[in-house]
Parts: C-alpha cells; structure tokens; sequence
C-alpha cells in the first residue's frame, strides 16, 4: 500500500491552473522527491495533500484512508518557516512548539539530538546560521516520531554548508525508516537523497517513477555511454565503429562519445585501444545526470 496515492488532483486560481490532473503514488520508506521550476505547482500539491487547500477536482489517500486531521497529527510537516521566537532557547521554542502540537515535552531532548542541536539548546534562536535554523524546524516537525515527514524546499536560500547539513540530516532520517516526501527545484540535492522522483511543470506531470527509471527513460535497457579522445580523432571513430558492443559513436567538443550495450566497458574499450596501437589521453564512462533529464523534459528552468 502506498503512503500516498493521489488521484487525477487539479487546482485551479481562475483562469490559472496550478495543477493539471496529477496522480503519483509514494511508496513506504522512500524520499520522493516532487521535482519542478519554480511556479510549477509543487507547493500547491503539498498544499492540498496537506489539507491546507482544497482541490478543484480529484483525491488523495494516505495509507489508503481518506485525510482526516488525527492522520495529519501523526505527518511531521515543514511547508513554511515555524515562527520561533528570536530570543528565546531552541529548547523553549521547541516546548512552544510541542504546546501546539500537543506533543509531549520530552521529545525535545531526543529531536534536538537528531538535528544535532542538543549542544546549542540554550541558545538563542536569533544565535542560529541559516542552516542551524532549518534544522531546527525540522525538529519541530519530529516531534512525536511520526513515521511521514512532508518538506517543501528544505534547502532553500541556505549555503552550500547549510545545504550539505540538510541533505545529511534527510539520508538519517530515511535510514531510520522515515517515508519522506519533500518538494525541490535543486536537482542536485533530488538526485542525492530522494529514491523516487515526480517532475511537475506548469501543473502536469511530466515523469514519474525511481530516479533511475526517470533518468534513464526512453533509453535501452543497459546502455553505456563512453567518452573517449586521441590525437587522432577520425581515425579513433573509425576503429571504434567496428568493435563489438559499440552502437553509435559520434563527435562533440573534440570528444568522441560511444554508445554502446552492457557488454562495452571502460577497460574493454581501452584494451581494444592499446592493442590496435592506439593511446586514448581521455576516457570516461559518462552518466546522465537528474539535471540533463529534467532539462530534456521542461525545457526551461521557471513556470513563473
């Protein structure tokens, strides 16, 4: 049974659409992550599956039942920035935050320690880097050990430290048995940490399924990529073409890259090379990145 399954959700601001029939299904223990541009509906998702919104049209099922406000208790949430208190300890903003929740107190010592905040309980929130802050809220939505967690750009506006923190604290998280859904225009950061990955633009699904199966769609089971070089270039794409397991080889930038089956291998193509008396002074065996993929499926890098 999936986490989450959503079936054919729209939402419509007038005469805008923001989401456009939108079905996906989470699987448990995974982070899937909901990859778009900027204004491309992933906010509004998380939104409606949340109950902060109300759908045009369509469903959503947690753990195959119907949202309710006691299943949304037991999801640990960050869509938007909590309002801490700037002068007050991490550790008294999280016992405010337990208050409102209705969470026990006691948690805090645990959920601190998680972030890796324990240390700095008694300090001010206003003390905070950017990224300490962040964890912080991801703290408060650990409160109560809930198995689901739901972030909406967890990394956005830190530093490359501050991001590097996060990515950390969400791999922990997921080897602890957290399903986490969290929603990302940094493909970098989708690729790292999330198993699953949904790419929405302007409202519409455009991919779905793991990270491989999404980066490597449309392509042949198995297919290698090589890039190769020598001083002889033509003559490299001619001795290449008739080896066994080469496919394709053509010329970019002064690189010949070759295409081939399973059975092409970076030390098969240099053996072949060495001994047909050819030196290669490059080879590399490449891989489509999430970011290739989603450039090759939107086209742009903004719906706004």
């Amino acid at each position: 049974m999936s986490v989450l399954s959503t079936q054919e959700l729209s939402k419509n601001y007038g005469a805008v659409q923001a989401l456009n029939g939108v079905s996906l299904q989470v699987p448990p223990g995974s982070v899937y992550g909901i990859l778009g541009p900027n204004g491309s509906g992933k906010t509004t998702l998380l939104g409606i599956v949340m109950d902060v919104l109300k759908p045009s049209s369509g469903t959503y099922l947690w753990n195959g039942h119907t949202g309710n406000e006691q299943q949304r208790k037991r999801i640990g949430t960050l869509l938007e920035t909590p309002n801490f208190y700037p002068y007050l300890s991490a550790e008294r903003n999280l016992e405010i935050a337990a208050a409102i929740k209705n969470r026990d107190k006691s948690d805090i010592p645990r959920v601190l320690q998680t972030v890796n905040l324990f240390e700095r309980r008694h300090s001010a929130f206003s003390t905070y880097s950017l990224g300490m802050k962040q964890r912080l809220s991801i703290a408060a939505a650990l409160l109560g050990n809930p198995d689901i967690l739901v972030f909406d750009e967890p990394t956005n506006g830190l530093d490359p430290a501050g991001i590097a923190e996060i990515r950390q604290l969400i791999l922990q998280l997921h080897d602890s048995g957290k399903t986490i859904i969290m929603a990302s225009h940094i493909l970098d950061e989708v690729e790292k940490v999330c198993t699953h990955v949904t790419i929405i633009q302007k409202g519409n699904v455009k991919a779905s399924g793991t990270v491989s199966d999404v980066l490597h769609a449309g392509e042949p089971e198995g297919a290698v990529l090589i890039e190769v070089a020598a001083d002889d270039l033509p003559g490299l794409q001619q001795l290449l073409t008739g080896m066994s397991g080469v496919k394709e080889c053509t010329v970019k930038a002064g690189i010949l890259r070759v295409a081939g089956d399973p059975s092409l291998t970076p030390q098969r193509l240099n053996q072949y090379c060495f001994e047909k008396g050819v030196t290669l002074h490059y080879l590399a065996l490449k891989k489509k990145s999430l970011e290739t993929r989603f450039l090759e499926i939107t086209g742009s890098s903004s719906d706004r």
